[in-house]
């Protein structure tokens, strides 16, 4: 007994020991970041002028000017819907269509496969550009050429209608993942429950809204809080597209803390952006836990 006792305690021993490479990066790359920000935002620390030479303590009046910036509140609302209109409707409703057109045996399946997963593979930068040049303005633009066979004159798609666009191109990217995990959610499901489905003359259509929906909420709602709060860090793709612009109509939050840190060289205040949002991620994350009682 005493031989096993002591066989266990250091076999714990060798777990722990075995999760402190990933204690240490969570420390250096998260928690470490996470609290320099909240003390970069109570003071006036910047990239120039007297807050870069002597930056001081200055509490609150960070939150203060940024609860009455109405650029912050432009970026909220902007935020907003590129997260409701690309992660929650956009590749969400896509992703399970193809999850579950997938499942079925057709010729092209392998390729359909491969178109969708590509986008996935391509960093979003490059993304981006490449998305620059398929709309941008002119009669030789990729969209451009396309709309022209309808009768449609050439649009500069980005100055047009840069918000539709941020979220298309993000929809785009974003399907391969929504799709990998609703196939594994689906794949879970028991065929045994289909077939009593069946015999007992469910409908296509019934089996899909009363078998696989229900039985999909907890990967659906999983799929909701990594695609909500990975969609509110997005920077790389739309800077690539339109630097936030034109007029701020495209400057996600993101953009916007980029903006107040390097570009107005304002740390401080930029920081309180970052905190801000931090802790809308936290709220995010406990609220599709929690309320939506979804054991993640």
């Amino acid at each position: 007994m005493t031989t096993l006792a002591s066989y266990e305690k250091h076999a714990a021993w060798r777990l722990k020991l075995l999760l402190v490479p990933s204690v240490l990066l969570l420390g250096a790359l998260v928690i470490y970041p996470a609290f320099y920000s909240i003390y970069l935002s109570l003071t006036n620390e910047a990239l120039s002028g007297p807050g870069a030479l002597n930056p001081r303590f200055v509490g609150a009046r960070n939150y203060i000017r940024l609860f009455s910036d109405s650029g912050f509140w432009n970026s909220l609302f902007v935020t907003f819907w590129f997260v409701l209109g690309s992660a929650i409707i956009g590749q969400f409703v896509l992703g399970l269509i193809s999850a579950v057109l997938l499942r079925r045996p057709f010729r092209l399946r392998t390729l359909v496969n491969a178109i969708i997963l590509m986008p996935n593979a391509v960093p979003e930068v490059v993304a981006g550009f490449m998305w620059v040049g398929m709309l941008a303005g002119g009669e030789n633009a990729t969209l451009n050429q396309i709309v022209s066979w309808f009768g449609v004159p050439p649009q500069n798609w980005l100055s047009t209608f840069p918000l539709t666009m941020i979220i298309v191109v993000n929809t785009w990217r974003g399907i391969a993942f929504a799709m990998i995990l609703l196939t594994s959610g689906i794949s879970s499901i028991s065929s045994e429950l289909y077939e009593a489905a069946r015999m007992d003359g469910a409908t296509p259509r019934q089996i899909f809204f009363r078998l696989t929906l229900p039985l999909l909420m907890p990967t659906i709602f999983l799929y909701m809080l990594v695609s909500t709060v990975t969609t509110i860090s997005i920077f790389g793709l739309v800077y690539a597209l339109t630097r936030g612009g034109p007029g701020g109509a495209t400057e996600i939050i993101g953009i916007y803390i980029f903006n107040q840190s390097f570009t107005a060289f304002q740390l401080g205040f930029g920081s309180a952006v970052a905190v801000v949002m931090l802790v809308i991620s936290v709220i995010i994350g406990i609220a599709y836990v929690r309320v939506l009682k979804v054991q993640v």
